[in-house]
């Protein structure tokens, strides 16, 4: 007859659920994961498996009662720590956005609009075809994977344990953030400066020949270049994109490295 103590018990379920919690985290704010056309059954199904399948390379847990405060503040941190993973790769496709924001703007094409999903606000025409082309991009160079892989590696960096976690890596996320406005506007920087000289040759169109509407003229034509130079920058923004996915994983590593206090 098989016998199970209440000290095995607590071991195993401890030994799946840090763990199920750091990766559900994750897939709360990471990129592809959290989008919303994903059941929410699915995603706690996964990280549940990857729980499972990492348990046991994973070192000895914290011996708390599963039932205790202790162990559900435990599990409060590692959530916080699984948003904080997902939430440095969020932040490479708002980048993203952030371009098509830019560029949507000098096209004239701000008023464009869809509603989207996955931040349940309408977002531009061209952030969400950009999104769409990084998303693709980030499945093609295994993104996905390579960023489970980086979650898997935090465990032996910050592994879990009783304790509280060192404030200096929430700098660096805050630090990561300054991301989304300076590679935002450099992805955005060639279609940008096109634009802005179509622009000031409008203007100075309009002073010297006042009886031309610009604004009639201008519009069709600005909208018509954006369009020309989008198929020639979008095919090439792929080198820019796979370095800063890379960039985005080195991020994840950093943070981890500080909240452990290294």
């Amino acid at each position: 007859m098989i016998s199970v103590t209440i000290e095995q018990l607590y071991a195993w379920m401890n030994g799946f659920l840090w763990p199920f919690f750091r990766i559900l985290g994750l897939m709360a704010t990471a990129p592809l994961f959290s989008e919303s056309a994903i059941s929410t059954k699915l995603k706690v199904g996964f990280a549940a498996a990857l729980a499972i399948a990492i348990a046991p390379a994973l070192g000895p847990m914290p011996n708390l009662p599963t039932a205790s405060f202790a162990a559900l503040f435990l599990a409060v941190q590692q959530v916080i720590i699984g948003i904080a993973l997902g939430l440095v790769m969020r932040i490479v496709f708002a980048t993203v956005q952030t371009a098509g924001e830019f560029i949507g703007l000098q096209m004239g094409l701000s008023f464009a609009s869809f509603f989207d999903p996955a931040t349940g606000s309408n977002t531009a025409v061209l952030s969400r075809l950009l999104n769409l082309v990084s998303m693709l991009v980030f499945l093609a160079v295994n993104g996905h994977l390579i960023m489970l892989s980086v979650l898997f590696r935090t465990f032996d960096i910050l592994p879990i344990q009783v304790g509280s976690l060192n404030p200096n890596g929430w700098g660096v996320l805050v630090e990561w953030s300054s991301q989304l406005m300076v590679s935002g506007l450099l992805l955005a920087l060639p279609l940008i400066i096109v634009l802005l000289t179509i622009n000031l040759a409008f203007g100075i169109l309009n002073r010297t020949a006042q009886q031309l509407t610009v604004f009639a003229v201008g519009f069709p034509i600005t909208l018509l270049v954006g369009l020309i130079l989008l198929t020639v920058v979008v095919p090439q923004i792929t080198p820019f994109l796979t370095d800063f996915f890379d960039r985005g994983y080195e991020a994840m590593l950093r943070l981890t490295y500080r909240l452990s206090g290294a």
